[in-house]
């Protein structure tokens, strides 16, 4: 629905929008008076106030009270009436920066960390989703003995997970096994070999290799290479119950929005039982802008289509390597949230974590 406002009742909208935000009590006009410069009187305020309202801009939750945002008022206000912080922008980039450390750190403590940090700045329940294995990629892969006859597969992602698997490497019909130190000297060879060749695989590209093709006197690593990579992405694509990172939900359960036990049960579980549901919503739009950065999705209120979040905003956009996405990240707070700040720590969030993941290609 299109809305053609006048200048004034965009600033008392405004206005409205940021004294709720403020304090969570409905807006009269003396409080505008009050708190802002509108350069207009207390009557025309009302006046305004009632052309929002029967715009469905605003509503009164009941008789004699002030007015409050309505889903589409917020909608407007912030696609037309707010700028996303720029001041918090830059301490979300710093801050990352200066807590996260993505060479002594795996992947999974990267993203709590981000994760805790959005948590604090946002005020927000915030959701970060795990990259998808099948576009992790190759890093370094080594083959080591560690017993007679016993080889261990290392391999490090791009994104700093390692799988290992131990394998036996002689079948007991073998006619012949190297000595231990001929084995050594081959694995090393092989593993400087593969690693020159194969860097930026993906895992799913590994497991799907031809191994015949090695040359003949490293054949007997083949069958090795291939089971034992075939294991590894099973075991990566396996559903994780840490899927989607969740932090921040004591803060914002606090807020008055929560006051009814039974709201909370739904968002719990959503949070911890439905997050394959929660987990598409947030990762379904991936597009870029045309400066380069990762789009930043709002949905409002009843903008949401799964019904526990109905009553709340969520913030979303994706983290990428190069153009590719490989996760998302998200905060969800009440509707009535501070949008200006929520949308700039998502954005910065997503152009860090794209930044990251881009220079470990």
């Amino acid at each position: 629905m299109q809305f053609q406002l006048t200048n004034r009742q965009e600033h008392i909208l405004w206005a409205t929008v940021r004294h709720y935000i403020a304090t969570a009590e409905p807006v009269g006009s003396k409080a505008l008076i009050e708190e802002f410069d509108l350069g207009v009187s207390s009557a025309t305020i009302r006046n305004v106030m009632g052309v929002l309202e029967k715009s469905g801009l605003l509503y009164q939750p009941h008789t004699s009270a002030g007015r409050v945002p309505s889903d589409s008022g917020y909608r407007i206000y912030v696609d037309r009436l707010m700028k996303p912080s720029a001041a918090l922008a830059k301490e979300v980039e710093s801050t990352l920066q200066q807590r996260l450390h993505w060479d002594d750190w795996s992947l999974e403590a990267l993203l709590q960390g981000a994760a805790q940090t959005l948590a604090t700045l946002s005020g927000c329940i915030t959701l970060i989703t795990i990259p998808q294995p099948n576009i992790v990629q190759l890093r370094h892969l080594q083959l080591l003995q560690v017993e007679d006859g016993k080889v261990m597969l290392i391999v490090v992602t791009d994104s700093y997970e390692t799988h290992s698997k131990v394998m036996d490497l002689f079948t007991r019909e073998s006619a012949t096994k190297p000595d231990p130190e001929t084995i050594d000297r081959e694995l090393q060879i092989v593993s400087n070999f593969l690693n020159s060749h194969l860097r930026g695989f993906t895992l799913l590209e590994l497991a799907q290799l031809d191994w015949s093709e090695l040359d003949q006197e490293f054949q007997r690593y083949g069958e090795f290479l291939k089971s034992s990579l075939t294991e590894l992405l099973r075991r990566a694509v396996a559903p994780s119950a840490t899927q989607i990172m969740v932090r921040g939900v004591g803060e914002v359960l606090r807020q008055p929005e929560f006051a009814q036990v039974q709201q909370v049960q739904t968002i719990m579980h959503l949070l911890e039982e439905e997050q394959e549901q929660l987990w598409r919503l947030i990762c379904e739009e991936s597009e870029i802008e045309e400066t380069g950065k990762p789009k930043v999705t709002v949905r409002i209120g009843t903008e949401n289509p799964l019904e526990p979040i109905r009553t709340c905003s969520l913030i979303s956009s994706s983290y990428r390597r190069g153009t590719v996405p490989v996760g998302s990240i998200g905060v969800l707070g009440p509707t009535r949230l501070d949008y200006e700040n929520a949308i700039a720590v998502v954005a910065a969030a997503a152009e860090y974590l794209s930044e990251a993941f881009s220079q470990t290609a």
